[in-house]
């Protein structure tokens, strides 16, 4: 790949201890001393680059391919050009992810833009109740409230808000644009930029006459670590309960978390998902993109929801569903391929009338 000025090229690591770094097999030990400096889609890779492949279906880019190393699994070897070295590992994808983050550090979560690690901006307004521990970045323009903890080598990016008496914890990091209230928030956390974490949810009750009155929302929001949550991504703090993220989960961009929702460990949720309050998500559930979830409602431990879909009532622990209303995923396609043949037909009957 061509250079980026943005994530340019690493110095260069050696195939033998990018290899033991990341669980793979260098399949010729003569490949030990090249080095690697970046990585690279197949079809463009060249000398210093890194890419993977995970099937067949890439043998046409591999007609291009001038990268200095390979990761696949052994089955694949065959089809890799003879001059490109090659890391074997039945978990090309993981292992490609583990290299990435070693060849591009500074491209794994937002970093300060204006000041160097432990630097504080004059430009910043701190609270004098605020407790910062060493090693804490603030940039210009961020404002942290009274009676406030952020925790050790924590980053807050510039125009950052963090509310009054909100606690974060070490090594993490809260981007530009920001705003973080009523909220414990743990280690090794990423709030990319222009999310709104704390938030009051959506709750009115019927005037007396006519209209909504507001329902005070006096509860907090908890985000455990390792969590990872996407630009513009909302996620709104409990009405009197907690609103909860499980450690190690993952938020896309442009989601919306209620009121008293609370998602388990280790989920995966896909940009535009909406997930209304006091829904309950188990551990190590999947949610594809632009899907509405009901709220009230329960969604087992590793249950997969299809991308666009309806979820309107409990779905069972490891079911994969997916439609409008969501459904069982297999009786979601047999309707599909109902509907499909029926259309054909339709047409093909017209198409007979019309001759």
């Amino acid at each position: 790949m061509e250079s980026n000025r943005f994530f340019p090229p690493h110095e260069g690591i050696r195939l033998a201890d990018l290899a033991a770094a990341v669980g793979a097999e260098l399949a010729d030990a003569a490949h030990a001393d090249r080095m690697v400096r970046s990585v690279s889609p197949v079809g463009r890779a060249q000398d210093g680059d890194l890419c993977y492949i995970l099937s067949r279906k890439f043998k046409a880019d591999l007609a291009t391919c001038q990268a200095t190393a390979i990761i696949c699994d052994p089955a694949l070897r065959d089809i890799v050009p003879a001059d490109v070295a090659i890391l074997f590992t039945p978990h090309a994808h993981t292992a490609f992810a583990l290299a990435g983050a070693l060849l591009h550090p500074s491209a794994m979560k937002p970093e300060p833009m204006t000041v160097s690690a432990g630097g504080i901006s004059a430009a910043a307004f701190i609270d004098g109740t605020a407790r910062l521990e060493a090693d804490v970045v603030v940039e210009p323009m961020a404002v942290i409230g009274r009676d406030v903890e952020i925790g050790e080598g924590t980053h807050i990016g510039p125009g950052a808000v963090i509310g009054t008496g909100v606690r974060i914890g070490r090594n993490c990091t809260i981007a530009a644009g920001a705003t973080v209230q009523c909220a414990l928030v743990g280690n090794d956390v990423i709030i990319h930029p222009g999310a709104r974490i704390g938030q009051d949810g959506f709750g009115y009750g019927p005037g007396p006459k006519g209209g909504m009155i507001k329902i005070v929302q006096v509860g907090r929001v908890i985000i455990q670590d390792n969590v990872e949550i996407g630009a513009n991504t909302t996620i709104d703090r409990g009405t009197m309960d907690d609103t909860v993220i499980g450690e190690g989960t993952k938020i896309d961009n442009l989601v919306q978390v209620g009121h008293n929702v609370r998602i388990g460990r280790h989920c995966g949720i896909v940009s535009q998902v909406g997930i209304a309050g006091s829904t309950r998500i188990g551990d190590g559930v999947m949610i594809g993109g632009a899907s509405g979830v009901n709220g009230h409602i329960t969604i087992g431990d590793r249950a997969q929801i299809a991308a666009m879909s309806g979820v309107a009532a409990d779905v069972p622990a490891g079911e994969r569903y997916g439609g409008v209303p969501a459904r069982p995923l297999r009786d979601f396609l047999r309707d599909v391929a109902e509907m499909s043949m029926r259309a054909t037909n339709r047409n093909r009957r017209k198409g007979g009338r019309d001759e």
